[in-house]
């Protein structure tokens, strides 16, 4: 006789223990996809603002989340749930905001994933022209790069870890040797403008160039997304995220600064202007050159590949709960993997592929760099939701945590977090090159206020009409469980929350 959770071949439970600190960070660091932030990122910071402490900025903003993950990963210690944010938020503000920052997530996530898929075909399509290859049109690369994420993410997670492990090392070392190769061929002697933070006071636009900033990092949050699959989650989850966010700064502002070093803190910002991500490659030999090349295009591929995996687990969490439906919330007995969330997120991707190539989008401009810094601004804004969701789930129960992580931490990282949003939504038009007030620079933000409400009030209706389901909004692995109580007339597991 099957359990209340499991059915024939699939299960209501993500597969436990599967994942150790160093498969969570592969994660992680895949999500962020490295090469593809210094090769990218960086250079058009360079680029676009004239400014020379593009590797300060990115301290700043490590140490902002730092500060945030203070309380974060208290909050972690307390709530293993594949939804993350949403956990957080139901809660620390009450189920009905825990719904609607649950929808932001899922929007935000999918941009983020399915843009990757623009950048991909577009650059390999490149690559393979300039090596002398076949001219074939960019969604055709994106396409089989589909289908093979597609096929992952129907395999057991720790496999998936394996997959990026590799990619990821490649990718780490071969940005540490140009990093190396740079600082060994300084065009002016060694300084360290490029990590002063004094140089950012006063800079025009420094809000906007610390949202810009702000998209190398995200996916670091993914630590908890992987919790229920991790071997000890209490350990693994804070381990996780302090080493990603500190591997992540330190890779970053050492590339950045080589970079400055190399061409000349004068010389820095036009070079990036006329040589864009070539400026990265080009401060070594030839041949690590070309293989930092190659592993750029490895980069995409991790980043789509853990991205979706992501965005499957937060889908997984909220069918499991029947907030969305009930089929979403299911995995593959012998993988373990969120099958029908996966293959979801399968066709979400496929359709917006499909969707560009019909109408001719640009699949950089349109596709990658439109959607992904719209997908950076959704997760600035779930941080935000969770920083105070922090403060008040510990203003009512401490729990033991210290006045540092209950409500310093969290209230120095709102402050900042509230000044980055400010500055992205006042220059969005500006982080997405297009003119005030065209439609995407207000329509693509404007998804997020449209996700926040109907989530809202979907979770006041489900208050309302579904009490079963709305009691079960949070619960993560117990949802199933806690409902069944409910039904018998017995205390609800998570009494306190009660009417919330």
């Amino acid at each position: 006789m099957s359990s209340p959770s499991s059915t024939g071949s699939v299960s209501a439970a993500l597969a436990k223990d599967r994942l150790g600190v160093p498969a969570v960070v592969f994660f992680i660091l895949s999500a962020v996809a490295p090469l593809t932030v210094v090769a990218g990122v960086v250079t058009t910071l360079y680029a676009v603002t004239g400014l020379v402490a593009i590797g300060a900025a990115f301290l700043v903003v490590a140490a902002v989340l730092a500060i945030f993950a203070a309380g974060y990963v208290a909050m972690a210690r307390r709530i293993t749930n594949a939804g993350a944010f949403y956990a957080f938020v139901s809660r620390g503000l009450g189920r009905p905001a825990g719904v609607g920052i649950a929808l932001v997530a899922v929007v935000a996530y999918n941009l983020l994933q399915v843009g990757l898929y623009g950048m991909f075909g577009a650059q390999v399509a490149d690559y393979v022209a300039g090596k002398g290859g076949p001219v074939v049109d960019w969604y055709w690369y994106s396409l089989a790069a589909w289908a093979i994420v597609t096929i992952l993410g129907l395999m057991r997670v720790d496999l998936n870890g394996i997959v990026l492990a590799v990619l990821l090392t490649a990718e780490v070392a071969v940005v540490l040797v140009l990093t190396v190769g740079g600082l060994s061929k300084p065009a002016d002697g060694i300084a360290f403008d490029s990590l002063n933070p004094a140089d950012l006071r006063g800079a025009a636009g420094i809000g906007a160039l610390l949202v810009t900033a702000l998209l190398g990092f995200v996916g670091f949050e993914a630590s908890a997304v992987f919790s229920e699959e991790s071997k000890n989650p209490r350990r693994t989850v804070p381990i996780a995220t302090y080493t990603s966010l500190a591997v992540i700064a330190v890779v970053y502002a050492a590339a950045s600064w080589a970079m400055s070093v190399h061409y000349g803190t004068e010389n820095v910002a036009a070079t990036a202007g006329e040589m864009g991500p070539g400026m990265l490659f080009a401060m070594s030999t030839q041949t690590i050159g070309e293989i930092a090349t190659v592993l750029f295009l490895s980069s995409l591929f991790a980043a789509m590949l853990s991205f979706h995996s992501a965005v499957g687990r937060y889908m997984f969490a909220l069918g499991r709960e029947r907030v969305l439906p009930r089929a979403l919330g299911r995995t593959n007995l012998r993988t373990g993997a969120p099958r029908a969330a996966s293959l979801t997120q399968s066709l979400i991707g496929l359709l917006v592929i499909v969707m560009y190539a019909v109408f001719g989008w640009d699949p950089v401009v349109q596709l990658f760099f439109w959607l992904g810094t719209t997908g950076g601004l959704g997760v600035l804004i779930m941080i935000i939701t969770t920083a105070v969701a922090i403060i008040a789930f510990f203003a009512r129960d401490p729990q033991g945590e210290n006045v540092w992580r209950r409500i310093i931490a969290p209230v120095i990282a709102l402050i900042f977090l509230i000044y980055m949003l400010y500055s992205g939504l006042s220059n969005f038009s500006q982080l997405l090159g297009v003119e005030p007030g065209a439609t995407p620079a207000w329509a693509l933000p404007s998804a997020y206020a449209a996700a926040a409400v109907i989530g809202l009030l979907y979770g006041f209706w489900l208050k309302a009409a579904r009490q079963d389901v709305y009691r079960g909004i949070g619960l993560g692995a117990n949802a199933v469980t806690g409902r069944a109580i409910i039904d018998e007339g017995q205390q609800h597991p998570f009494a306190p929350l009660g009417s919330r």
